[in-house]
């Protein structure tokens, strides 16, 4: 789970009431409890230390990550995962993942063509890409993210593709469902399209000229790739 410290408690706040009835998922009300202690420590004195202990990480925006255990498995007792949005999809062209994509897409809530079209443009569907800025794999996660979400070996499709839909469901969330908006943040980082000021994809949209080059174009990437894999 991404935490940025000015608001870790916030965004964990809504993830407990979003999830106290669903405890059996992700674990008892004192797993929650545990959680939020956590967040809270990552705003005190000795947050530096615990970047450097391996329970905590620095990603490639400056955001602090809680290691949630392994990317595939039983959940980690402290894991919160979001409110599963509907991922209302229809049938989408196959793939080699489409076992991987499919589990993925009713575990997080992401619609299948969805994450075919971020795979597609991401990494051309090649497991064993790595981006000169040092992301990899199918989704092209970077070192810091991976190690956030528990990642053990990024070039591992099963590893790699779990942790890329759950970080883009964290995305989706964040930006209350724009996906715009996600996507922008999962190419950019979110904390500039935060920066932005913008509540919706409309929004983003119009000042879309704020961002990177490569953002820009990624966007349209993915619709088109998105068409590409829907019937």
């Amino acid at each position: 789970m991404q935490i940025d410290p000015r608001v870790s408690k916030s965004i964990i706040d809504a993830q407990l009431l979003n999830n106290i009835g669903t405890t059996a998922q992700t674990g008892t009300t004192d797993a929650f409890s545990g959680l939020l202690e956590q967040a809270g420590q990552l705003e005190t004195d000795d947050a530096a230390a615990r970047v450097n202990s391996g329970d905590v990480t620095r990603d490639e925006n400056g955001l602090l990550w809680l290691q949630l255990g392994p990317s595939r498995g039983t959940a980690s007792p402290l894991a919160v995962y979001p409110a599963s949005s509907t991922a209302t999809d229809g049938p989408t062209k196959p793939t080699a993942y489409d076992d991987l994509i499919n589990e993925a897409s009713n575990k997080y809530g992401v619609p299948v063509s969805l994450i075919k079209a971020v795979i597609d443009t991401e990494s051309s569907f090649n497991p064993l890409v790595t981006s000169s800025a040092g992301a990899k794999g199918l989704m092209q996660l970077m070192d810091a993210t991976a190690q956030g979400l528990g990642v053990s070996d990024a070039y591992d499709p099963a590893q790699n593709i779990d942790a890329g839909v759950r970080y883009l469901s964290y995305q989706i969330k964040r930006f209350n469902g724009q996906e715009n908006m996600a996507l922008a943040a999962y190419n950019a980082g979110p904390g500039r399209i935060q920066r932005l000021g913008v509540n919706s994809d409309e929004q983003l949209m119009a000042v879309l000229d704020k961002l990177p080059v490569e953002t820009q174009k990624y966007i349209t990437k993915i619709q088109n790739a998105r068409e590409k894999y829907t019937y």
